[in-house]
């Protein structure tokens, strides 16, 4: 199963909520992360083997501008959700891009599109 680091913006909650469904899923502000920059977040994922899901842009311009097959990220595109519906969501994409995402790769998704690129990005 996918390891996932959820970034700041996410609800802590939703860790919780996607460990209780058997992920190996810790949010920034447990181990802590909350107040690092992209680049550490980015860093601590490739280190621990864990896909990072946020909902800052700038995540997959570091990627692109670093040239490297990992972490894989999760781009989420649509906010307001609740705890349980983020957790809903993340769920689906390790689901639905689990292969891509094992491989290397910078996917988005807006709860009804999903984009998946490789990595590394050009």
């Amino acid at each position: 199963m996918t390891a996932l680091l959820l970034d700041q913006g996410l609800a802590p909650g939703a860790a919780v909520i996607l460990r209780e469904r058997g992920f190996d899923a810790v949010h920034v502000l447990e181990v802590g992360l909350d107040q690092a920059e992209d680049i550490e977040v980015l860093a601590t994922a490739a280190e621990q083997n864990r896909v990072c899901v946020t909902f800052d842009h700038d995540f997959h311009t570091h990627l692109a501008l670093a040239g490297q097959g990992r972490p894989s990220v999760i781009l989420l595109r649509v906010e307001g959700l609740s705890a349980s519906a983020q957790a809903d969501l993340i769920a689906s994409l390790c689901v639905s891009c689990g292969a891509a995402l094992n491989e290397g790769a910078a996917v988005s998704a807006d709860g009804r599109l999903v984009r998946i690129r490789r990595l590394p990005l050009r």
